[in-house]
């Protein structure tokens, strides 16, 4: 199979960044040589080359942390790639979602920019939970349960924003009305829908 003509430096090497496909989250940079890429195009899993080992490494072989890739993008000088992945688990060898979770500014982790961006954190945060299943958290439980159990939540979610709406209540309705939202959201993540996919139909609708 025929790679695409990735400009790739002296080593070999070209940078290769890993997204999820439904958060849009970052989950790592990587290298690929011209074989991992080829494989990576057969297998649709993610095969890097290790600098430090010097040889090729299949993500999530070990750990069963596998990235299904969903699509494959190089940049307009074709000297670096985009995988868009469906990851199985963390993306980082720490065991976090993505190995990118540091700030150096020094912003607070959670903090929303504006009043929409709250909902681009909390798709991050599910997408985290899904990844990692901490044991204990909420979001875990539902994961673990299945679309079922997810599904039944939104129905009763559903039902209380309109108990809410009923009783004229701003205070009940706004309580209800983002649970349901979170619960919507965690369906559409365990459905691997993004987001943004809604909001476009939104938007054409407009």
């Amino acid at each position: 199979m025929n790679t695409p003509d990735i400009k790739f430096d002296e080593k070999g090497l070209a940078p290769a960044i890993v997204q999820d496909a439904v958060s849009k989250e970052v989950l790592t940079l990587a290298y690929m040589n011209e074989e991992s890429l080829r494989k990576s195009i057969e297998t649709r899993e993610t095969w890097f080359y290790s600098r430090s080992r010097q040889e090729l490494w299949h993500k999530g072989e070990t750990s069963g942390n596998t990235q299904k890739i969903i699509d494959l993008k190089y940049d307009c000088d074709k000297d670096a790639i985009l995988v868009l992945v469906e990851p199985a688990g963390p993306a980082c060898h720490t065991g976090s979602y993505t190995c990118f979770s540091e700030s150096l500014l020094g912003e607070a982790k959670g903090v929303a920019s504006d009043r929409f961006a709250i909902l681009n954190e909390l798709e991050k945060v599910i997408a985290e939970r899904e990844a990692e299943m901490p044991e204990g958290a909420y979001t875990t439980y539902l994961f673990d349960k299945g679309v079922d159990k997810i599904l039944k939540k939104v129905g009763e979610e559903a039902s209380e924003v309109i108990i809410a709406a009923k009783n004229r209540s701003h205070e009940e309705l706004k309580w209800e009305a983002s649970d349901l939202i979170y619960h919507l959201l965690v369906l559409l993540r365990e459905q691997k829908l993004p987001l943004d996919e809604v909001l476009s139909v939104l938007q054409k609708r407009r």
